[in-house]
């Protein structure tokens, strides 16, 4: 690893970033990153790694990350270890992604200046597959780094398992040749050699800026832990290992033969160690931290997340938003266009020109080009989101005759920021991984990643469980990634309809992150400004829509985008201020509040109309969690009397339903309300998350919309 840091130096290196697993980790934060041995002692001895007035769950001591500055022939290189989960090599996508965040903070053009660092055990390198999926990010242009440095550690064991049993090729590392990676296999007893293909190894990355691997061939000496038994399941490969001599004792007896040092000195050296270890040891007990490592360097202008509600300032200024308008209806001269998209730019320009009629893509496109007029970079990531999976979004127009892209976005304003749209690889676990390290790493840009359908979010869950919704509170690292996730019951069936919302819901905790379902360009517009427009960073999980991209009543007027507006948790009904003409009556008299989320919100609208009834308050929540309790609590205190329902599309052992019923009762409880308790109304129970039958989808779909606007009686 020194020599690494220090030929890397050398060669212009000026960070590295080092994700690894668990073993060896002690090791590496104390002789690589020099975290004081007394407070590595400290945290064996029950300490934490973080003051006492801050905040947080903590995590296991062989799960933290460190940083610090090393200094090697005059080149000062900073190191970051990142803290991770036990999920073998799932830190990987994320130590690359923040590699090029930091790469496009110094605009590093060439990749040289930040290199990425990863360890790996030998069967997790063959076993895992993100280790494939990063292999095959390397080389992309929305995600490469100029090479990782990758060392597999191989013990030629995977706890108990034998290589024959856990993998098919003749080296763990031999799923590096899909990219045509040198791969240096090097014996672990002979620390020269493996020193020397270190030096080599970060030679090839700064020269060809390719991934590399060195595989050191070694073995592990006791167990996969302390109380580990390993003859149990190997034990002629461990009769062999205890009577191999440790590579300390086969390097010194090689450096007294060859007269380097007397013999002795290494006895002595051991004992002056042991001595300084019996020292810190003593002052571990009393160590304790006074700087909690977070929000240094750019995170420094923000601060944890208050009490208090922050709405963030978050309209803009007419001239910015017609500016904006302008480069989203514009195309160079003599610029051959498709001619639908011709005609998409022209129904922009009308909505511009009349300021009704903003569809979802025209008040995402006003969110983003509004933060890039302000300085702050987008990076939108995912499966076809520049053309966008239900081709609404166009943010990079393609010209039909060379296929030369021209983006809009980044012609608004001299000066700005930059727009980046990236159509990724065909992989979830991987590209979510690597946007959440970028995000890490930059809190000042709007770092999106969205899947093509709001299930395939599926694929990334070790992502979500491990770092999105807990990182905050185990490491004291805060995030700013959205996650957009197309959601909605149309027909589709079990695995184009949900992106199970509930899932996101039963991780909510301690404001770990935001969950919301937007129904308004408009309110989209202002949640995505919010993230950036607060003191603080949160994940932001999105439940996007897909037939409400074009859904005539989800659209949004001027005004809601520019000076005085702002994002709302709660939506009214539109009865009351919005599209629909009906008259309610006053609210002491409405008989019955549908409360709902989404796209079934239209659904009732267009069916509560068309009956003609009066006296049936439509309420939207827009935001799950935090759970809006003061904005409810106002809300509903103004129908006391009423029947308290709550509708959705999803099954009832799905969807909102079990996280905003008990929030619910508390807000009636504390209104005084007639009826305390919501009723549900929507799908049943169901194993599956919808039907694969048209028909009976639709059937569905009506029968609660009935039950929902039906009062008996």
């Amino acid at each position: 690893m020194e020599q690494i840091i220090k030929r890397g130096g050398a060669l212009g290196l000026e960070e590295i970033v080092i994700g690894m697993p668990h073993r060896g980790r002690l090791s590496v934060l104390a002789n690589v990153m020099a975290k004081p041995y007394r407070a590595i002692f400290n945290e064996f001895q029950g300490g934490s790694f973080k003051p006492e007035d801050v905040d947080g769950s903590g995590d296991v001591k062989y799960h933290l990350g460190a940083s610090s500055d090393r200094e090697f022939g005059g080149n000062s290189v900073h190191l970051s270890l990142t803290a991770n989960p036990s999920h073998l090599e799932a830190v990987n996508p994320v130590i690359i992604g923040k590699v090029r965040a930091k790469q496009d903070q110094l605009q590093d053009a060439k990749r040289t200046k930040v290199m990425p660092i990863l360890l790996h055990g030998d069967a997790a390198f063959a076993g895992q597959g993100v280790v494939a999926e990063c292999f095959a990010l390397s080389g992309l242009r929305g995600h490469k780094t100029g090479g990782t440095m990758h060392i597999v550690v191989n013990n030629q064991i995977g706890f108990t398992t034998a290589p024959h049993f856990s993998r098919s090729s003749p080296y763990p590392t031999d799923n590096a040749l899909v990219v045509e990676a040198p791969i240096f296999h090097v014996n672990g007893d002979d620390p020269e050699a493996v020193v020397h293909a270190a030096k080599v190894a970060t030679e090839f990355r700064q020269m060809f800026h390719k991934d590399v691997v060195i595989d050191i061939i070694c073995y592990r000496r006791f167990g996969h832990n302390e109380g580990d038994e390993p003859m149990f399941t190997n034990p002629i490969m461990y009769k062999k290992i205890k009577k191999q001599k440790t590579t300390l004792t086969l390097y010194t007896d090689t450096l007294v033969k060859d007269g380097l040092i007397p013999e002795g000195e290494i006895e002595d050296m051991k004992a002056a160690f042991q001595a300084r270890m019996n020292e810190e040891f003593e002052a571990g007990k009393l160590y304790k931290p006074n700087k909690a490592d977070w929000l240094d360097g750019k995170w420094s202008h923000l601060d944890k997340n208050k009490n208090d509600y922050q709405r963030g300032k978050t309209a803009i200024s007419s001239k910015t938003f017609f500016d904006i308008g302008k480069a989203l209806s514009t195309v160079p001269s003599g610029f051959p266009l498709h001619k639908t998209v011709s005609r998409l730019l022209e129904t922009k320009k009308t909505m511009f020109s009349n300021g009704v009629g903003f569809d979802w893509a025209t008040g995402e496109a006003l969110a983003f080009g509004s933060l890039l007029t302000e300085g702050y970079p987008v990076r939108l990531s995912g499966q076809d989101s520049t053309r966008g999976t239900f081709s609404q979004r166009h943010s990079g127009l393609v010209n039909q005759e060379t296929e030369e892209r021209y983006h809009p976005l980044n012609n608004v304003r001299a000066g700005q920021a930059n727009y980046e749209s990236i159509d990724s690889m065909l992989s979830e676990y991987a590209v979510l991984g690597f946007e959440y390290g970028y995000s890490l790493a930059e809190p000042n840009a709007l770092t999106l990643w969205e899947a093509q359908f709001g299930d395939f979010a599926n694929g990334a869950q070790i992502m979500f469980d491990q770092f999105i919704s807990s990182g905050e509170s185990k490491w004291l690292r805060m995030s700013g990634l959205v996650v957009l996730l197309p959601h909605g019951f149309e027909g589709q069936g079990p695995e184009h309809s949900s992106a199970r919302l509930e899932r996101f819901l039963q991780m909510c905790g301690q404001d770990n992150w935001i969950v919301a379902n937007c129904t308004t360009p408009a309110n989209y517009f202002h949640i995505l400004r919010r993230q950036i427009h607060r003191d603080f960073r949160k994940p932001l999980i999105l439940m996007t829509p897909k037939s409400l991209l074009r859904h005539k009543l989800a659209v949004s007027k001027a005004e809601e985008f520019t000076t005085g507006s702002s994002f709302h948790r709660v939506l009214w009904d539109d009865a009351q201020l919005g599209s629909s003409k009906t008259k309610l009556v006053a609210d002491k008299n409405i008989k019955r509040v549908v409360m709902c989320s989404g796209k079934v919100y239209y659904d009732l609208l267009e069916e509560r109309d068309k009956r003609g009834l009066r006296d049936i308050y439509l309420l939207r929540f827009e935001q799950f969690y935090p759970f809006p309790a003061q904005s409810a609590v106002k809300e509903l205190g103004r129908f006391k009397g009423a029947e308290m329902i709550w509708c959705q599309e999803e099954p009832k052992n799905q969807g909102g339903w079990t996280f905003i019923e008990p929030n619910i009762e508390w807000v009636l409880e504390r209104v005084k309300a007639d009826n305390n308790r919501p009723r549900y109304v929507g799908r049943a129970t169901s194993a599956s998350p919808a039907t694969g039958l048209a028909s009976i989808h639709k059937a569905q779909q009506t029968a609660l919309v009935d039950e929902a606007l039906t009062i008996k009686g």
